[in-house]
């Protein structure tokens, strides 16, 4: 019985399409706990993380960016960057303008344990501020799960639409 299934057919090949194929691989994700952050408003609880570097350099000289995802509303501003120190800069200029659009404070940011989020300056900044922190254990991405998908969905559309369109790496 085995290939007398579709008459007339000899050989199909399928084309491999490396890059979608490979970025949908993935680890296996920890449990999921109870939701402990329940929001109901704009800004009460904030996702930060951040992408890079490339290993093409953007037409703007990017290998970096930097997402915020609002927890209530799950909007995502992206901010790319040459250099990772640019982290506390950008979570400056973003919250200066969100604030400003909401006319709401950041109550708390979640990021990952990396070095340029636990910079004394920005550590600072937000204590000033009344931004309470929040963050993941090192090297463990699945802690800081709705940035990283967050992260995962923009290079899957970035990448298959560029290949879609016949785009080198570079755009």
């Amino acid at each position: 019985m085995g290939g007398k299934l579709l008459k007339g057919v000899h050989n199909c090949k399928i084309k491999f399409f490396k890059y979608c194929t490979m970025r949908k691989q993935s680890q296996v994700t920890f449990k999921q706990q109870d939701k402990e952050n329940k929001t109901t408003r704009l800004l009460d609880y904030i996702h930060s993380d951040v992408w890079g570097p490339a290993l093409v350099k953007s037409l703007g000289g990017a290998h970096y960016y930097i997402i915020f995802l609002d927890d209530f509303s799950r909007k995502v501003w992206v901010y790319f960057m040459e250099e990772k120190y640019e982290v506390f800069t950008k979570f400056k200029e973003w919250k200066a303008e969100v604030e400003n659009l909401t006319e709401r404070k950041i109550n708390i940011l979640r990021s990952d344990n990396g070095g340029e989020y636990k910079d004394s300056k920005f550590l600072e900044f937000c204590k000033s501020e009344g931004v309470k922190r929040h963050f993941t254990v090192r090297k463990t991405p699945q802690q800081n799960g709705a940035a990283e998908r967050m992260n995962r969905t923009l290079i899957e559309r970035e990448r298959c639409m560029r290949i879609h369109v016949g785009l080198l790496e570079v755009f």
